[in-house]
């Protein structure tokens, strides 16, 4: 992976595909990577095997990205900055932005921020918790900040916790990046994104919130029920791929 600077950190992006094809940006959630959660699920290939340009990078205190342990670094304000900041290092004038549980959020901001540099939007694994909120966050900072796994007891601490042990994460700068990065969207806000916007959520996804009250809030939006799929299990499916390249191939 190479790298960019945003906001004074060094962040790794990749960008893979015809440099004159049209762009999708693709922002991964918490605790993941670009490699976990878009090369090793398969996006990358689906979409530049579809004739794409898919350029993702690893969110601050993620991946191969810094790990600034300051909270307020966190924001989705300043993680849908790095996402611009990638297109201006790029000279990708516009792009179409998919993001996946916590990339969805900044996705939404970023949308609502720079609407002329997001084209069109797919929102994964996020529902109405981008506006209601996704449950109590604070027993996974307590999880990640814990000795070991075994010290865990709550179910979805031990599952963040694990998740981040097998990645490999830095769990002091995960527990900042949980602290502030779950920050929520009003109603109002909501539906000032007036782009075309896929929202694909599983239907056992515990997590996400109802894609169909969200998409309600929005004046130009549809939602793919992804049968039978948890909120790790979606990403990956191939009939949420499937309808995906069927929404961009609408830009057409």
């Amino acid at each position: 992976m190479d790298h960019f600077t945003s906001d004074g950190l060094e962040l790794a992006f990749l960008d893979a595909g015809e440099r004159d094809a049209p762009s999708v940006m693709l922002l991964h959630g918490f605790a993941s990577s670009t490699r976990v959660n878009w090369v090793d699920t398969g996006w990358v290939k689906t979409l530049t095997d579809a004739g794409y340009r898919a350029v993702a990078f690893d969110h601050r205190g993620h991946g191969q990205s810094a790990k600034p342990t300051d909270e307020a670094a966190y924001t989705p304000q300043n993680m849908a900055g790095d996402a611009v900041a990638l297109l201006d290092h790029l000279d990708i004038r516009d792009t179409i932005v998919f993001g996946y549980s916590m990339g969805a959020r900044v996705a939404a901001f970023g949308a609502l921020a720079a609407s002329e540099r997001f084209a069109r939007v797919v929102f994964g694994g996020l529902g109405f918790g981008l506006v209601e909120g996704v449950g109590d966050w604070d027993p996974i900072a307590a999880a990640l900040r814990a000795p070991s796994l075994e010290d865990v007891k709550d179910p979805r601490g031990r599952m963040f916790r694990a998740f981040a042990d097998r990645t490999n994460s830095d769990k002091e700068a995960l527990a900042a990046c949980i602290s502030t990065s779950r920050k929520e969207l009003t109603e109002a806000e909501v539906g000032r994104i007036t782009q075309p916007v896929l929202i694909g959520v599983g239907t056992t996804d515990d997590i996400a919130g109802s894609p169909h009250r969200l998409a309600a809030l929005m004046p130009n939006a549809r939602v793919l029920a992804i049968e039978d799929r948890d909120h790790m299990q979606s990403v990956g499916d191939r009939r949420f791929k499937a309808e995906v390249l069927r929404f961009l191939s609408e830009d057409a």
